[in-house]
């Protein structure tokens, strides 16, 4: 191939040029226009052209190397332009300091916790009002008419006559079992047409009491109640159920402890304590030298709220259970005041980490 064909050759391909980058654009430089590129390798071999062809041989090589340096100085403003469009797609709305991701509230990892764990035994979770009424609040959970419950001094009443109780009476709910009388009374039907209907919920939710804020109470707190309902439910499963989340919870070697206590809707009813996590069940201060820690109350279903909220208490048994969300987040996390849970003190906020 002649000299000249080889210009001609070598022109095509630098008018072909592309590069996306810096890198790219270096190495185009070097192939073509460096001190051992191809286009000086052919001004070298200029120097043995004859005279006669110097000159239009000269002309077409001074061409193509300008035409070669104004490739690469187009290219390399389409490579700048390229890096500053990628810069302009950054996020101008971001303060120039940089500013630490949130933590989610320990109140909620902990709902969320206890939602998993009975979720894997079939628990789905079932929500209601916090403004009710109180027939599913009291009534319907076989709380007597006197019960103290239902008294101004301990609940929020919206609308209620004095000294009268109705069940239209509007209140703020005490507990999530108000949720546990919509589901039952909502599935009263099924029941009485399936013989293998069931329910089995959990209904967490923020409950109100009239009580004087301090590290240990507030007038408002958070609960998750447990409802199973089909035929043969016995006082074992629900000790099985309550184990089962104890030691999910709070690691496998928990043991738990079943005290009998009272409640108006469950019968029998009891109070659950587990062995102290941070003993190991040996005493200290924190289960006050006992091994034991009470977590939450229950017991089988009363047959009277069954049969109050349309189920047929001879076919069909049940338990349900209680616990404060703000009572196992003591527990797991240590914390003395229940006024730092609502007190929204990023200090405070920013310690816990999701699960």
């Amino acid at each position: 191939m002649t000299l000249n064909e080889r210009i001609n050759s070598l022109r095509e391909r630098v008018e072909q040029m592309q590069a996306q980058n810096k890198d790219e654009l270096e190495r185009l430089r070097l192939t073509y226009l460096s001190k051992k590129g191809e286009i000086t390798e052919l001004f070298n071999e200029f120097r043995t052209v004859p005279k006669e062809q110097k000159a239009q041989l000269g002309q077409a090589l001074n061409q193509l190397r300008q035409a070669a340096e104004q490739k690469m100085d187009s290219l390399r403003e389409q490579v700048a332009q390229v890096a500053h469009q990628a810069e302009v797609r950054a996020d101008l709305t971001r303060t120039p300091d940089p500013i630490s991701l949130g933590t989610r509230h320990p109140l909620s990892l902990v709902r969320e916790e206890i939602i998993n764990i009975f979720s894997r035994i079939g628990f789905t979770v079932a929500e209601g009002p916090e403004v009710e009424d109180d027939k599913h609040v009291f009534g319907l959970l076989n709380f007597a008419p006197e019960h103290p419950a239902r008294d101004m001094q301990d609940t929020f009443f919206i609308e209620k006559e004095e000294g009268v109780q109705k069940p239209e009476d509007i209140l703020l709910r005490t507990h999530t079992s108000s949720v546990q009388t919509r589901v039952m009374t909502a599935a009263a039907e099924r029941f009485k047409t399936d013989k293998n209907a069931s329910i089995r919920v959990l209904c967490p939710g923020r409950v109100y009491r009239n009580e004087a804020i301090s590290a240990r109470a507030h007038c408002f707190f958070h609960q998750v109640e447990g409802l199973y309902v089909a035929r043969n439910v016995s006082f074992a499963d629900l000790r099985q159920a309550l184990l089962y989340f104890a030691q999910e919870m709070f690691g496998e070697g928990t043991r738990i402890r079943l005290r009998p206590s009272y409640f108006p809707f469950t019968e029998p009813s009891a109070e659950m304590d587990i062995s102290c996590h941070i003993c190991g069940g040996k005493g200290c201060a924190f289960c006050k030298n006992t091994g034991w820690v009470e977590i939450l109350g229950c017991g089988m279903v009363d047959p009277n709220v069954l049969d109050a909220c349309g189920i047929d208490s001879k076919q069909f048994s049940g338990y349900a259970f209680g616990m404060g969300v703000e009572r196992i987040a003591n527990l797991k996390y240590r914390v003395k005041d229940l006024r730092l849970f609502s007190e929204n003190d990023i200090r405070f906020l920013g310690q816990f980490q999701s699960c």
